[in-house]
């Protein structure tokens, strides 16, 4: 107290005197030692803090007009696509105004590789594409006003990507589009403020969805080094990992590619094998893990964690799953095929390649994003604009169209669409460097569409007193590793322990439970799950099956809304593996389960009064898929 004393009496004095300090009273103010010896530790808990305390949210798959499948129905340019990303009103391709609840924090525009730019040239008339006769022909039919040849066309333009050249070929086209997009990049990037990453897709395989988002960690003067790698380049997914080998070793920049829709691939996109079926060499696995560090494991075509059929003992293993065939409907699915088309399946296979050839291709964290062909990274549920311009909202876009197949049965439409999903990465500040780094370290989670807040670490020494900190990281980090990190070696006799955390999204649901996938690789060699309540919502009990009751439903359909009278604004634990075996690898990751709420044909059929057929769900659990965390024994 008696220090507290000369200081307000110093205070006093210093107003009275107008500021100026005598020589006596500066001599009776604390010194920096003095201060220092009032509080032995620093007083601030945050002083020296060297983590990520925030989560920024973005979609790393955005299309455009310049895109050429979506450019056929699309009129909306990159630049209105930042635009809307960072908050902005904008009017769609059809004359409605459109605008985020809350902007995003990121934005890859990833057009496609293939004919790159050429539908603005195309559609503004340009004279070589006109010269052409498939171009003159597109032309008229793109700009007859008909929709019925409006669709077909853009049909026979997304079916020309899958040929082994392109059906117009101008380099100049490419390269200038290509600058145009970096430099526009570079104008709406906004260190601290809006990140603006660079990328594209490269799409190939005609139906068996093989594609891959490319994203550069630098500016303009790194992607202009290159130009986009297409199918037409190649179309073996292999050849884009050494190409993007090769740009890194020649100019020194760096860049990553995120698969998606493995769901689509018709058994394809988790092989074992090589592309041509050869078996599967260490310097091709190690080449995948390191350009691969992430996979799209849910957005509007579908989800692709897991799979009914191969989770049978998980209740949340379907989620709009699209399934039939693959992506254009030309070759029906059958069950053989799924074990190498999802996310949670290919972690599992991946502990196997890992023990086989020392390296571990599907060592991926996951991710979220959109594939929305509409310049638009919508995906809310009450505000979600669709896959592609040909059918923005209006009362009958549930019943249209999106994907027209030779099978009707494999003809998708509207209502079939995901509503999802974005990216959320922890990292330090919201820059491109920042940001790719979060991601090639895999500290990244994926979401169907709220901004929920998760944590999730893993370590060895957890305990009930680090769930009790409105900062969970701080133990996070000091105990352990983050979502995307390896276990540390075993100390004798333990389990690992993970503390996992999250916080509902103010303008979604609360929160149902919170789950932990395990996988692991058993001693002669195959591979298990097992999914674990961890923690949840209304004192709820497992029963005699060891499963919770479902939290309830709260929905008002008719009016497309919900109470969240049911759930949690937030949950928090720490949870002990009680099954560990430490001979054995694994992974685990986090799955959290918002209480059901209005889905997105709900809200249209409310807004717009009609009655949609009884296959039409009208409700949704939205969810988050953190990436996993490994555990490798001692070899």
């Amino acid at each position: 107290m008696k220090t507290r004393s000369v200081i307000l009496s110093s205070m006093a004095a210093l107003l009275v005197t107008g500021g100026c300090v005598s020589s006596s009273l500066a001599d009776q103010l604390p010194t920096k030692d003095g201060t220092a010896d009032l509080a032995k530790t620093q007083f601030s808990p945050y002083v020296g803090r060297d983590f990520p305390t925030k989560v920024y949210w973005g979609d790393t798959h955005l299309h455009t007009a310049v895109s050429v499948d979506a450019g056929t129905m699309n009129r909306i340019g990159q630049e209105d696509a930042f635009r809307f990303a960072r908050g902005e009103e904008v009017t769609t391709t059809h004359g409605l105004q459109a605008k985020l609840s809350r902007p995003l924090d990121f934005l890859v525009i990833a057009d496609h590789a293939e004919m790159y730019g050429l539908m603005p040239q195309l559609l503004s008339g340009d004279q070589d594409i006109l010269s052409t006769e498939i171009g003159k022909r597109w032309y008229g039919e793109l700009t007859s006003g008909d929709s019925d040849k409006l669709f077909s066309t853009a049909m026979e333009i997304v079916v020309s990507l899958s040929g082994d050249e392109p059906p117009i070929k101008s380099d100049k086209a490419v390269r200038d589009a290509w600058r145009n997009y970096t430099a526009l990049a570079d104008k709406y990037n906004d260190p601290g403020r809006f990140t603006a990453l660079i990328g594209y897709e490269w799409t190939a395989i005609g139906g068996d969805n093989l594609h891959r988002n490319v994203i550069f960690r630098g500016d303009s003067s790194d992607a202009n080094k290159t130009v986009p790698f297409s199918q037409y380049d190649s179309k073996n997914p292999e050849d884009v990992w050494k190409h993007l080998a090769a740009f890194e070793k020649e100019t020194g920049a760096e860049v990553l590619a995120i698969p998606h829709n493995g769901n689509l691939s018709n058994g394809r996109m988790f092989r074992v094998e090589t592309f041509d079926g050869q078996p599967l060499t260490k310097e091709l696995a190690a080449l995948r893990a390191q350009y691969e560090p992430l996979v799209e494991a849910t957005q509007i075509k579908g989800d692709s964690e897991t799979h009914p059929f191969l989770s049978p003992n998980d209740e949340f293993a379907d989620y709009e799953t699209w399934d039939k065939s693959n992506l254009n409907g030309t070759e029906a699915k059958t069950d053989d095929m799924l074990q190498w088309e999802y996310t949670r399946e290919a972690l599992k296979t991946g502990l196997k390649l890992g023990d086989k050839l020392g390296v571990n291709p599907y060592k991926f964290g996951m991710i979220g994003s959109t594939d929305a062909h509409t310049s638009l990274a919508a995906v809310e549920e009450e505000n979600f604009f669709g896959k592609h311009s040909g059918v923005e909202p209006e009362p009958h876009r549930w019943e249209h169209v999106v994907i027209e197949a030779p099978d009707p049965k494999f003809t998708i439409k509207g209502w079939q669409q995901a509503a999802g999903g974005y990216a959320g990465v922890w990292a330090k500040e919201n820059t491109r460097e920042a940001i790719f780094d979060a991601m090639k370290r895999k500290e990244t989670y994926a979401t169907t569409g709220p901004r929920m807040t998760v944590r999730f670490f893993g370590g060895w020494d957890f305990d009930e007193n680090d769930t009790k900190t409105r900062l969970p990281a701080a133990a996070g980090y000091a105990k352990g590793v983050p979502m995307g990190g390896d276990l540390s070696a075993m100390p004798d006799g333990k389990a690992p322990t993970f503390l996992v955390a999250a916080a509902k999204d103010p303008y979604s649901g609360n929160l149902d439970r919170i789950q932990i996938v395990k996988g692991w690789m058993t001693s002669d060699g195959k591979t298990e799950e097992m999914v674990y309540d961890v923690v949840w919502s209304d004192d709820r009990k497992p029963g005699a099956d060891g499963k919770l009751p479902p939290v309830g439903n709260t929905v008002d359909v008719e009016n497309a809304t919900w109470s969240n009278s049911i759930g949690e604004p937030e949950m928090i634990t720490v949870w002990t593996d009680p099954d560990f075996d430490p001979n054995q690898s694994a992974f685990y990751y986090a799955r959290v389960i918002e209480i059901p709420t209005p889905r997105w044909t709900a809200y249209e059929a409310k807004r717009f009064d009609v009655d949609m057929s009884d296959e039409v769900p009208m409700t949704t659990q939205e969810r988050a898929y953190t990436s996993p965390i490994w555990y490798t024994p001692k070899s």
